[in-house]
């Protein structure tokens, strides 16, 4: 796990080493045991001579690349030099596996045509090494980057469906003169990019393309009422001005020196279609448990300590309990919540009690962290810098919970994507569910999510002209999303297919929203958090079960269809599959998100706070609300008639992004 960045001539500029520098030391929390650069002259691309600089945090590591023209700081500097580089690439590495030297990046191809940068983890690499040997291949280290490097040479892009893992990669191929971004699957690891006039810039964290100054940080009108309509962005556009996401599944290729890239390409064809051989649950919850056994199994490959988070879920519960048979005395981690004073259904969010259960039950090494409401405002600033992204939820109990993980381990497994797969939200699907069609499907799911404000509301949260500027983004990113929906099969009902759509809907948005949550939240600790339940075998088939297997659907043509549903627990099929690993009390319990008690924290404790940042002369100068509007709502939280915290929690995060990367002189662009 690791930080990358990098930079390109789209033109005749050069590019800087010192931007590189500067944009991978931003970085160094997401890698803290090395960092490497690689620099490529303009000109000649077929020839097989090339500039290299590095530094590196251990002196020992100074010998490696020997064969390589070596540099420090004095030869960048040197202007005949500094005028000649083309392709920029710079990492941090969080070392995880093959811990030596040999798996430093970024790292080139032994004729050095390749060279990559990458940043997470490939599952498969065992068995995708052993079958590149028996062509040949020769390997040098243990680390799966190499893996990638040597499918590389042998399949070009094509390798990319191969991957069963979590990735960021870049590759530079020498001697054709293209380098290829691309994120794996399903983006559990993110990777920015930004085009100007004469360059693309590209970052694992929004924070690393700002550091390069070679864009001024502003935001964009169109995804700031985006994100307020649905607490996320749909698509590949960032709350900042010309700096995008590559999307899940997608590759990039860019050519140095011959202007502006085409558009991302996809490299995974999509989900399997649902087949209905698999209606019958006995047979298919033991081929689910089969298949989740090996993802966890496949993802406990490290050469460093492994725990796992442990709330008192079935999720997590069950990844605990397959992990425990191959790592004994596993360490686990839970975030419970100081309830005094909390009253309502935020009274039952604190899930020590079923944790520690648990932990006793499967012998794990457990440990706890406490959330008061006085830590919201201890942690505000941190988490901002760190969740340059803003996304669905509140996510600071995850900052905490991850920096309570760090001190024991450097991997730790989480329960993310379970829900998604298997139907998890079953009061999220019941009025959707009797559409007559996707359109009325369509209809009403988008505004279904709208999370912070009503339809009717939204417009007047905005001041002036700005969602003039933006009205038409929150519908043209839904409509996006849906447009690559699997199209209706004929042989199942409308359930069925209804179902299926929701389901990618939440898959493509939802989900993508709390995987870059987990990353940021996790990396700001040196962490690497790995989601068994997104392995590339599992998920396909989970997307092969039909609705009667993830929801029980009994009743649903009578009157009270809404109530039964509302009440029903979902995932069904995996609830009798992880019987095989645990009590049936624990598989058979209701969904409980983490997420702090913050309906009545933010009305109480926490309140001053609130106020003393929305109303700050400097966050009320912002052009962008209408601020009497904020203050009515405000108003209705503190005085106990609507839960705003959501809403109360993006204006938070909003306020601190912009002191953070829009109000110091740092991040704006250098004059040439």
């Amino acid at each position: 796990m690791c930080g990358l960045a990098g930079l390109v001539s789209l033109g005749q500029r050069p590019v800087r080493p010192e931007a590189l520098k500067r944009m991978c030391d931003i970085q160094a929390h997401r890698g803290p045991d090395d960092a490497g650069y690689a620099l490529f002259r303009l000109g000649e691309p077929s020839t097989k001579e090339g500039f290299f600089w590095c530094e590196f945090t251990e002196a020992k590591f100074r010998h490696f690349n020997q064969h390589l023209p070596v540099w420090g700081e004095e030869y960048w500097r040197d202007e005949t030099q500094r005028e000649r580089f083309s392709v920029a690439l710079g990492h941090r590495r969080l070392a995880i596996i093959d811990l030596t030297h040999y798996g430093h990046q970024p790292m080139a191809s032994s004729d050095r045509r390749y060279w990559v940068v990458y940043n997470g983890e490939l599952y498969n690499f065992p068995e995708l090494r052993r079958e590149l040997e028996t062509k040949g291949h020769v390997f040098r280290s243990r680390s799966d980057t190499e893996v990638i490097l040597h499918l590389w040479e042998e399949y070009g892009s094509g390798c990319l469906s191969r991957l069963n893992g979590m990735f960021a990669l870049v590759v530079y191929d020498r001697e054709e003169n293209t380098l290829t971004l691309a994120r794996d699957r399903f983006g559990v690891k993110p990777l920015y990019y930004a085009l100007t006039d004469d360059f693309l810039i590209f970052a694992s964290e929004i924070k690393g393309i700002l550091a390069g100054r070679l864009l001024d940080p502003e935001i964009h009108p169109g995804a700031l009422v985006e994100y307020f309509t649905f607490q996320n962005t749909l698509g590949s556009q960032t709350l900042f001005q010309g700096i995008r996401i590559l999307n899940p599944g997608e590759y990039l290729t860019v050519r140095p020196r011959s202007g502006r890239p085409g558009a991302p390409r996809r490299y995974h064809s999509g989900f399997p279609p649902v087949e209905t051989w698999t209606e019958n649950m006995e047979a298919v919850k033991d081929l689910v448990a089969e298949a989740f056994a090996q993802a966890v199994k496949r993802q406990l490959i490290s050469d460093v300590d492994v725990g796992s988070y442990l709330s008192g879920g079935m999720d997590s519960g069950s990844i605990v309990a397959v992990a425990g048979r191959h790592l004994p005395r596993l360490h686990t981690f839970t975030g419970g919540f100081d309830l005094t004073n909390v009253s309502g259904i935020e009274q039952a969010f604190d899930e020590r009690e079923l944790a520690e259960q648990l932990s006793y039950l499967l012998q794990t090494e457990h440990y706890a962290v406490v959330l008061h409401s006085g830590d919201l405002a201890a942690a505000m600033d941190k988490t901002s810098w760190h969740m340059d992204d803003p996304r669905v939820g509140i996510c600071y109990q995850n900052w905490y919970v991850a920096k309570l993980a760090s001190r024991f381990v450097k991997v730790c497994l989480a329960g993310t994507g379970g829900d998604e797969l298997f139907a998890g939200y079953p009061w999220r699907y019941r009025r959707g569910l009797t559409a007559g069609s996707t359109e009325e499907l369509d209809r009403f799911y988008f505004e279904y999510w709208h999370r912070l404000l009503s339809p009717a509301e939204l417009p007047a949260l905005f001041s002036g002209d700005v969602y003039a500027q933006g009205a038409e983004w929150p519908a043209a990113a839904f409509a996006q999303v849906m447009s690559a929906a699997p199209a209706p099969q004929p042989e199942l009902d409308r359930i069925g297919n209804l179902l299926q759509r929701m389901l990618y809907f939440e898959f493509k948005t939802f989900l993508h929203g709390l995987l870059i949550t987990e990353d940021r939240m996790s990396m700001a600790h040196s962490l690497e958090t790995r989601v068994p339940f997104l392995d590339n075998d599992l998920a396909d088939l989970a997307w092969r079960l039909p609705a009667s297997l993830k929801i029980d659907l009994q009743g649903l043509e009578s009157n009270n269809h809404q109530e039964y549903l509302e009440s029903s627990e979902g995932k069904l099929v995996l609830r009798r599959a992880m019987e095989s690993y645990l009590p049936k009390e624990f598989t058979r319990q209701r969904k409980q998100g983490f997420t702090p008690p913050d309906e009545n924290w933010y009305r109480g404790p926490s309140m001053d706070y609130i106020k003393a940042i929305l109303w700050d002369p400097r966050t009320l100068g912002r052009p962008w609300f209408d601020q009497k509007f904020i203050t009515a709502k405000l108003d209705e939280h503190f005085q106990g008639r609507f839960n705003h915290r959501l809403l109360i929690w993006s204006l938070l995060s909003l306020e601190w992004l912009q002191r953070h990367y829009l109000d110091p002189p740092a991040f704006r662009r250098e004059k040439d």
